[in-house]
């Protein structure tokens, strides 16, 4: 079925079914944080994303810094919340200010270009920070051995604030990835025992259409899902961010 084709009731169906996976895996894993449902709309259309607002979706993720502004800029009155997931290049900090969360920071200098876009336009812009658990190299993300000092930072940034981790684990099979998933968890439980300005560690966005159940399992509040929501998106560019949905 083309996305022209796709109705509010095709894509509720959609949503429907990966809440009740959601749901499923949140019994599974017993107390624990809230679950929020990222919708990947990279790539996909406007009636996409318009057809999954009213099927009740209310947060959707992007991969590109242009795609994000052009999207907002038609829609500048959504209720929903844009994020950006995707590689974060610092001339295009500009364009992702003002998003709801930016889930990928993954090096120091990305951040005096945040505070400075946020300040002008008298903004606290909500950040995530990448890290590269399994120490993939040539994978975005920082080694667990530099975050403290990376969290350090945010004391002197009034205009951004650390909300948590992200964290994209290497290819794998869904069960082979949840040591990647704890690993992250337990690292913001031990960063989060040392008070820092501008930091709370409360939020980790893990988990994508393949893995989502293990990553709520181990302790995400973000998952990012595309593929289950929207199904498949056309490959027309690469992404070395292309598997966060």
């Amino acid at each position: 079925m083309s996305h022209a084709d796709a109705t509010v009731a095709d894509v509720a169906a959609r949503l429907a079914a990966v809440r009740e996976r959601i749901a499923a895996a949140v019994a599974r894993r017993g107390d624990g944080p809230a679950v929020r449902l990222v919708g990947v709309s990279k790539r996909q259309p406007l009636t996409a994303i318009e057809n999954a607002a009213a099927a009740g979706l209310q947060d959707f993720g992007e991969n590109y810094a242009q795609e994000l502004r052009d999207k907002q800029q038609a829609h500048p009155h959504a209720p929903w919340r844009w994020h950006f997931i995707g590689a974060l290049q610092s001339n295009k900090v500009r364009l992702v200010v003002g998003c709801a969360l930016v889930h990928t920071i993954d090096r120091p200098k990305l951040l005096p270009a945040i505070e400075h876009h946020a300040a002008e336009h008298g903004h606290v812009q909500d950040v995530l920070v990448q890290v590269n658990v399994a120490g993939e190299v040539g994978k975005a993300g920082i080694a667990p051995h530099e975050l403290p000092a990376l969290l350090d930072r945010f004391a002197d940034l009034p205009h951004v604030r650390c909300r948590g981790l992200m964290l994209i684990p290497p290819e794998a099979s869904p069960e082979a990835t949840r040591p990647h998933f704890r690993a992250l968890r337990h690292l913001a439980e031990a960063q989060a025992a040392t008070s820092r300005p501008g930091v709370v560690l409360e939020e980790l966005s893990m988990g994508m259409s393949a893995d989502f159940e293990v990553a709520i399992e181990e302790g995400a509040t973000l998952v990012r899902v595309g593929t289950a929501i929207f199904g498949p998106r056309p490959s027309s560019r690469s992404d070395p961010h292309d598997d966060t949905g």
